[in-house]
């Protein structure tokens, strides 16, 4: 456990490294960017519209419950952008996209092409790992905005149509207590986690097992890790951030 985790944190560090590094590999950025979007942003949206409708009538039954109707759209919407949105787009990303990096990477790996690249002078990290880490965190990005926009919509077509509420109840609640700050933590917590998701998976491409099977077992173990490190780094954000930053008061 402790070698992986050293593996994984050098890695951070050589794409962190090489990131500002020319030559940047464009081409390659914009290649794995449309893949990684191809690939989760018609998931994304079919499951961010009953994701939102889930958090919705769920508090908007909590809140009738104890006199709070009006408060729905607040809270729902803010459940939304700060947690759904980010650990839906996380979740797509690690399960879509970055198993389809791990798979990939581990093929090259397994066929020799990154031992090649080595002796050829080439670096495997700044050729392959840095567009596809940087890439998967662009999208990542991108795709909590349109989590975060599906989900809100979706909550306040099912608050008003299903459970009675009001237009104006719900976007006034929303303007009441939400603030600026709730969106940029939704953003950085996409960013980190688009972030994580592609180092975990370029790093088990980097060292699969022997054969075909080798593989498919570091794309299982990449998924399984990266689940498990996001939902941690959510709780260490989540904390830092509401310690740092008062809630608004209506």
């Amino acid at each position: 456990m402790f070698r992986q985790i050293g593996r994984v944190s050098a890695l951070l560090l050589d794409v962190l490294r090489l990131l500002p590094r020319r030559p940047f590999q464009l081409r390659e950025f914009l290649h794995q960017a449309w893949f990684f979007a191809s690939v989760t942003i018609l998931p994304t949206a079919l499951v961010a519209i009953p994701f939102g409708a889930v958090v919705a009538l769920q508090l908007g039954s909590l809140t009738q419950q104890i006199g709070a109707q009006s408060f729905t759209g607040a809270a729902s919407a803010l459940a939304i952008v700060q947690q759904a949105s980010p650990l839906v787009t996380a979740l797509l990303v690690a399960g879509a996209g970055g198993s389809a990096m791990c798979a990939d990477i581990g093929s090259r790996t397994i066929r020799e092409e990154i031992d090649a690249m080595e002796v050829l002078g080439v670096n495997p990290v700044q050729r392959l790992i840095v567009p596809r880490v940087l890439a998967a965190m662009v999208v990542a990005v991108l795709l909590n905005g349109l989590v975060s926009v599906v989900g809100v919509v979706g909550g306040y077509v099912f608050n008003v149509l299903v459970q009675g509420g009001t237009p104006g109840a719900y976007l006034a609640s929303f303007n009441a207590l939400a603030q600026l700050p709730d969106l940029w933590i939704s953003s950085i917590k996409a960013l980190l986690y688009g972030l994580v998701a592609g180092i975990v998976a370029a790093d088990r491409g980097l060292h699969p097992g022997a054969g075909p099977k080798g593989v498919g077992d570091a794309v299982n173990q990449a998924v399984v890790l990266t689940f498990l490190l996001l939902f941690l780094i959510n709780v260490v954000l989540t904390g830092i951030y509401l310690q740092l930053v008062p809630p608004r008061l209506g």
